[in-house]
């Protein structure tokens, strides 16, 4: 702990310049996982906390662990997986950070039991904006802090330098015992999602794939030990492996829905059984648990593809994937979108909706974006204000926003290509902001943000008058705020001169992403990851009804 405590001092003497000063500063880990244009960024004052990357403690009987904010999901999984325990919520990128987690907006698929990242949280350690160093809690013990701990989960830093957090933990299991269960409609699919939610379920892990409105994904996983005799177990982390979504399309592309599966086998004329364990129009497989909670890092989701056609010469086949293997995990992939400059073109949105919004939301989508695959992630909600997507009073139109009340969401993930014009990439992303906020939705702010500053606290204003009263309470007015934090100006400098020219030139942009990526050796933090599994070397045996 001494060393954490030196590094702490460092940080809280640098914010206590900034503070006497009266300058702002954003914080700098060494990686982003935003996808908000870099020369945003360039230049400004930086707190460095790039040294606290540690997992100080694990602690198998309390079932906390004590992590610094750098650490990366897949650091902090390798070190809890040893005590057989893991982060009930885990960011399914491994670059990740938990620091990032508490400060911005983390969702995943085990979210719908367990909320969000933040709240599995027990504590945050936060230098203040005026160099104070303070624990806070969300409730219980001496209460101190109570507001700061609310107000900072997800308000990106604007309130203090998270510096330590107790994480929670829950028991581990050898295996994720997955099913994916086909649908064969968009309003299918979103029911699906809300039954595989269910408690009796026993689920531990419910996300979604949408391939197209009339073939969806739902997959579900349970947590085991078990490993049933003659099962063999599907790995995602090495290069020849498949890439998870596209594993998943071809296991279910030629099944039936199983809501069609299950109305013909209860009709009397049905003389097929189906098995209880893996019923028809499901496919059941065995996935080692870090093999699981990663299994989109290969391809980045299916964002990867987009590589493919950005070197249009270079075939999207087995060969070049497995060839090409070191670019195509998620820290390289977000090296080479920012240093391509082609960020600036690449829909990236995540958008949290009211059950009964998200099939209105996915047309939309479909007609004015024409971006496929789509990511389904249910989400528990916690109640107002927050600036992570909740169920807002009032519903629609941003209108008679309030504390809000605690609830059930879908994130609906968009990735994908926008018009190559500038100003018409604007205006789609514009005009969905407009939709979810008529939808009663609201965006995650990690992504693109192209509101006007009354647009946003129409969106966020619910938030508003207790998050301005925190900043004044920590002095923390000198800071930006989270919306400029988020905002992408359109006009700014960076957008001109001859650098996003030449970047702009096919491929120089993806030459220069290329080459970054070579630099930043990220690659090498997955060839010698500890937690890709080295158990069986049998592999892609599954179970199709």
């Amino acid at each position: 702990m001494e060393r954490h405590r030196q590094a702490v001092r460092l940080v809280s003497s640098s914010v206590r310049a900034f503070f006497e000063r009266g300058e702002p500063y954003r914080i700098w880990h060494g990686s982003t996982n935003s996808t908000r244009p870099p020369h945003q960024k360039a230049g400004a004052r930086a707190v460095d906390i790039s040294a606290l990357g540690d997992v100080l403690s694990v602690d198998a009987a309390r079932r906390v662990a004590l992590v610094e904010p750098n650490v990366p999901m897949d650091r902090l999984v390798e070190s809890t997986l040893a005590h057989g325990l893991v982060p009930p919520v885990v960011m399914e990128f491994p670059g990740i950070t938990a620091g990032g987690g508490f400060a911005g907006t983390a969702g995943e698929s085990s979210s719908f039991k367990h909320g969000y990242f933040d709240e599995n949280v027990r504590g945050v350690e936060v230098v203040l904006p005026d160099g104070e160093v303070v624990f806070a809690r969300p409730e219980g013990g001496d209460g101190a802090y109570e507001d700061l701990f609310r107000g900072a989960a997800g308000a990106l830093g604007t309130l203090g330098v998270a510096t330590l957090l107790e994480l929670r933990l829950i028991e581990a299991k050898r295996f994720v015992r997955t099913t994916y269960r086909r649908t064969s409609s968009v309003a299918e699919a979103v029911r699906v999602v809300r039954e595989e939610c269910a408690s009796e379920k026993g689920n531990d892990y419910v996300d979604g794939i949408l391939f197209s409105k009339d073939h969806g994904v739902i997959v579900s996983g349970q947590m085991t030990n078990e490993l049933p005799e003659g099962e063999s177990i599907q790995t995602f982390s090495r290069a020849w492996d498949p890439w998870f979504y596209m594993h998943v399309r071809d296991l279910t592309k030629g099944l039936p829905s199983s809501a069609s599966s299950a109305s013909s086998s209860s009709s009397p004329s049905n003389s097929t059984p189906t098995s209880p364990t893996s019923p028809e129009g499901t496919v059941t497989e065995y996935i080692p648990l870090a093999e699981y909670l990663f299994r989109y890092d290969r391809g980045g989701f299916w964002v990867g593809a987009a590589a493919f056609d950005y070197f249009r010469p270079v075939p999207f086949t087995r060969f070049f994937r497995w060839l090409l293997d070191d670019f195509l995990h998620t820290r390289m992939l977000y090296r080479a979108l920012h240093g391509s400059g082609e960020s600036a073109r690449f829909v990236v949105q995540d958008v949290g909706m009211p059950y009964e919004s998200a099939e209105p939301f996915v047309d939309y989508v479909s007609e004015n974006l024409d971006i496929w695959p789509l990511w389904l992630c249910p989400l528990k909600t916690p109640r107002g204000p927050t600036f992570h997507p909740h169920l807002r009073a009032g519903g629609t139109e941003g209108q008679g926003q309030g504390q809000g009340e605690v609830g059930e969401m879908l994130n609906i993930g968009v990735w994908g290509w926008g018009p190559n014009d500038r100003d018409a990439f604007v205006r789609a992303n514009r005009d969905l902001e407009r939709r979810v906020d008529e939808l009663g939705g609201m965006k995650w702010l990690y992504a693109h943000t192209y509101y006007s500053e009354p647009e946003f606290w129409r969106a966020y204003g619910g938030h508003r008058a207790e998050y301005e009263a925190l900043r004044q309470k920590y002095r923390a007015t000198s800071l930006p705020s989270v919306y400029d934090k988020v905002r992408v100006k359109v006009d700014a400098a960076g957008d001109r001169g001859w650098k996003p020219w030449l970047k702009s030139l096919w491929p120089v942009g993806g030459l220069v992403g290329i080459w970054k990526g070579i630099r930043s050796k990220d690659y090498m933090l997955h060839r010698n990851a500890t937690w890709k599994w080295i158990g069986d070397e049998k592999a892609g045996k599954t179970k199709v009804a």
